[in-house]
């Protein structure tokens, strides 16, 4: 599954409207990145959502943030961005340090410039099938099963993870295309047996090439959704390659998929809040 040729795609529909939004009201869609410390890997990871944005006609603003922040003052960061006119979307680079409240950090951005689908709001959306920010890795999972043909009708579909903004919402969104959904996890017993039952698989555990290719059903759908040092995913690709239908690699399969969700919830984002329908652009 070709996640670098779909995001191409994505990212160019995502600049056409955000020219047009631009057009209409004057001002690009800006999406405000904030980075609390400096991690290597997210450094990168920001720099690049930033070179995405700027080919798709959206700026940026980053906000760098010492390693010392506290909760209290990453939180008002967040809250002064998320009352900025001027911002259209928010994305806090995660993880955080260990000291910071996350889940606090996250419930400051605004839920219309929740981009990221990190949000307990986002979360409930995407739990009860309304309209909303998805989370983007999720996201990015559930076009390319869109773009392959997938009907996930009636399939079982077996999600390895169940953090609050990969493998939970990927269940649910999985589970509202009327797939028959199992969570495994680190205390799951006997994982091999419940994934040999996966029609469709998503890989979400963060251990580098932890599911091997004898416990993939054969013809089943894979989506492995992990990045590990190495430049591996969760599954290892070769012997997986070889029993599945379809299989994300890694790299370009997932991962630009989920920058490209990210772009175009910020494009619906500005939109929205211009008064602007999509639809009308």
């Amino acid at each position: 599954m070709d996640g670098t040729a779909l995001a191409r795609r994505v990212s160019e529909r995502t600049a056409v409207l955000a020219a047009k939004i631009t057009e209409r009201t004057g001002t690009a869609p800006c999406l405000a990145t904030v980075l609390v410390g400096e991690d290597p890997a997210s450094v990168t990871y920001v720099k690049m959502k930033q070179n995405r944005c700027a080919k798709a006609g959206i700026t940026s603003r980053h906000v760098e943030l010492p390693a010392e922040t506290t909760t209290e003052e990453l939180v008002a960061a967040l809250t002064a961005l998320s009352e900025d006119p001027e911002i259209s979307g928010i994305l806090l680079q995660h993880p955080v340090p260990h000291h910071i409240d996350e889940r606090a950090a996250f419930e400051a951005i605004a839920p219309g410039k929740d981009v990221d689908g990190v949000t307990m709001h986002s979360f409930a959306a995407m739990g009860f099938g309304l309209p909303g920010f998805v989370s983007c890795t999720p996201g990015g999972i559930m076009r390319l099963l869109a773009e392959y043909d997938v009907d996930l009708t009636g399939k079982h579909a077996v999600v390895v993870g169940r953090s609050a903004i990969l493998g939970k919402p990927a269940g649910m969104l999985l589970l509202e295309q009327n797939a028959t959904v199992t969570y495994c996890h680190s205390r799951t017993v006997d994982l091999p047996s419940i994934v040999r039952q996966a029609d469709v698989l998503v890989a979400a555990v963060g251990k580098a090439e932890f599911i091997r290719g004898e416990d993939i059903k054969p013809g089943a759908v894979v989506l492995d959704a992990g990045y590990n040092e190495g430049n591996v995913g969760d599954v290892h690709f070769e012997s997986a390659a070889a029993r599945a239908s379809l299989i994300t690699p890694v790299p370009g399969g997932v991962g630009p998929m989920t920058i490209a969700v990210l772009l175009e919830q910020t494009v619906r984002a500005a939109a929205a809040q211009a008064g602007l329908e999509l639809a009308d652009l």
